[in-house]
C-alpha cells in the first residue's frame, strides 16, 4: 500500500502479566480506516478492552488496548503489526495514493482446499482453527459427510499473506492441517478457485419460514437495553453520540463499521472499560458535508440503525430441515462487500464444546430489503445422548455466548 514508516504502528505490552497491550496507529486517514483496523484485530483473536480515536480527516491516530479472547501469553504480535501497517494510508501524497487505489481494486485471489478423512468430533473446528491460526480467510464452504464415516471438506479461501499460490505455503498448510488430524489421515490438495469451481460455491435457497425468523425478528425490545443520547450543543463542530450497552465482543467494530456505511464521520471517539459489564462510549461526529448532524431525521435514521447493530449483530436459529435439525447464523455484510471476521470459528468451538457433530455446513449471502447477510449454514448431526429436539435452546444459547464474548 505504498511506502509507510514502521512507527505508524506500535505495540507495546502490558507491564504486568494479564494488561492489555497497548497498539498505536498513528497514520494518514482515510475513510473507513478505523473499521479496518478494527477488523484486522478483530481477525487476530483479540478482544479490545479500551480505545481512544481523533482524526481531523487527514490524519489519524488511534490507540487500542487489547487481549487475546483465550488469554493466552503467546501471540504473533508481529503478524498483527504487518496487517495494520498494511493498511495503513501512505504517508507520501497523491502519487503513492494512486497507486494504491489500484491495488486495493485488486481482489484476493480465491483458492480451493480441499481434504477427505475419517470423521470425528470437533473436525471441522479443529480444521478451521489451523485456517484462522495462518492468516486465511474462509470465503464459503462445503463439508459433506459420506455414509462411511468419511468427510470431504471444500474450504474456498484469501491469503492474508498472499503467498497461498507459492509451493512453501501450500506444504506447510497441508502439513499443519496432517499434523492436526494425526491418525484420522488427511488427503490435502489446494488449487487456485478458477471459473470452473463457480458451481461448488453455490449456495442453496433458505426455507421461507426459516428466512423469516432469521430476519423478521422484532430487535425493538433488545434494543431498548442500548440507550444513545444525541448532544448538539456541547461541540461548536460536531455531534456528541453517548452510548451506554451490555458490552460484547466486536463492539467497538460494530460501531465502526455502522458509522461507515451511514456516511457518519467519527472526528474523536473514546472506548472506556467495562463496568460491571457494561460499556460507555463518547463520539464526536459529522456527517459528510463536515457539518454536526442536525437533521433529526438523519439523527433517527442512524440512531436507529446503530441500536440495532449494537443489539443484534447476529441472529442464531435453529429450523427444521426435513426430518433433521439445521443451526443458521446470520450477520450483516459491510457495504465493502465483507462479513464479520470468526463467526465460523466460533461456531464451530461452541458445538465441539456441546460435542455435537456437523454433517454439513456451507456459507452464502442472503438480500433483504434494505442490506446483505452472509449465513452460516449447519446442519447437525442427530446423537442419541444429546438429542437434538430438546436441547435446540441449549445449542442457541452456546453459540450466541460464544459468538458475543458472553
Amino acid at each position: 500500500m505504498g511506502i509507510l514508516n514502521d512507527d505508524a504502528v506500535l505495540i507495546e505490552p502490558g507491564k504486568n502479566s494479564g494488561d492489555p497491550t497497548m497498539v498505536t496507529v498513528n497514520c494518514p486517514d482515510e475513510s473507513g480506516l478505523g473499521s479496518t483496523l478494527c477488523r484486522i484485530i478483530l481477525e487476530f483473536g483479540l478482544s479490545i478492552t479500551k480505545a481512544d480515536f481523533s482524526t481531523d480527516g487527514r490524519w489519524c491516530y488511534i490507540v487500542f488496548w487489547v487481549s487475546p479472547d483465550n488469554g493466552s501469553s503467546r501471540f504473533d504480535w508481529d503478524s498483527l503489526k504487518n496487517r495494520l501497517l498494511s493498511a495503513c494510508p501512505s504517508c507520501l501524497g497523491s502519487y503513492y495514493s494512486s497507486l494504491q487505489s489500484s491495488n486495493v481494486s485488486k481482489p484476493p485471489s480465491l483458492y480451493l482446499l480441499k481434504f477427505f478423512c475419517r470423521d470425528r468430533k470437533g473436525l471441522l473446528h479443529d480444521v478451521t482453527k489451523v485456517l484462522t491460526e495462518l492468516e486465511f480467510t474462509i470465503q464459503r464452504v462445503k463439508v459433506t459427510t459420506t455414509p462411511d464415516g468419511r468427510v470431504l471438506d471444500m474450504f474456498f479461501i484469501t491469503d492474508a499473506m498472499d503467498l497461498l499460490h507459492t509451493k512453501q505455503r501450500q506444504t506447510k498448510t497441508c502439513d499443519h492441517l496432517t499434523a492436526v488430524l494425526g491418525e484420522h489421515g488427511v488427503s490435502c490438495e489446494i488449487e487456485l478457485a478458477g471459473p470452473e469451481l463457480e458451481s461448488l460455491q453455490r449456495f442453496s435457497a433458505l426455507p421461507p419460514e426459516a428466512a423469516d425468523e432469521l430476519f423478521g425478528s422484532d430487535v425493538t425490545s433488545i434494543s431498548n437495553k442500548v440507550v444513545l443520547t444525541v448532544d448538539n450543543h456541547l461541540s461548536p463542530a460536531h455531534t456528541l453520540l453517548h452510548i451506554n450497552c451490555i458490552d460484547q465482543k466486536g463492539l467497538f467494530y460494530d460501531i465502526l463499521r455502522t458509522s461507515k456505511d451511514c456516511d457518519v464521520h467519527i472526528a474523536y471517539g473514546r472506548f472506556s472499560s467495562k463496568v460491571k459489564g457494561y460499556r460507555n462510549l463518547d463520539l464526536f461526529v459529522r456527517g459528510t458535508d463536515g457539518k454536526k448532524i442536525a437533521d433529526p431525521k438523519h439523527q433517527d435514521s442512524f440512531c436507529s440503525r446503530l441500536k440495532e447493530e449494537i443489539s443484534c449483530p447476529l441472529r442464531v436459529i435453529i429450523a427444521n430441515r426435513g426430518p433433521d435439525s439445521e443451526l443458521l447464523v446470520a450477520n450483516p455484510v459491510e457495504l465493502s462487500g465483507k462479513g464479520r471476521p470468526r463467526v465460523f470459528y466460533d461456531v464451530t468451538l461452541a458445538l465441539k464444546s456441546l460435542g455435537i457433530c456437523i454433517f454439513s455446513a456451507e456459507i452464502g449471502r442472503h438480500s433483504t430489503l434494505d442490506r446483505q447477510w452472509e449465513v452460516y449454514r449447519f446442519l447437525l448431526e442427530e446423537r442419541r445422548e444429546f438429542p437434538l429436539d430438546r436441547a435446540r435452546n441449549q445449542i442457541v444459547e452456546r453459540v450466541t455466548k460464544t459468538l458475543m464474548g458472553w
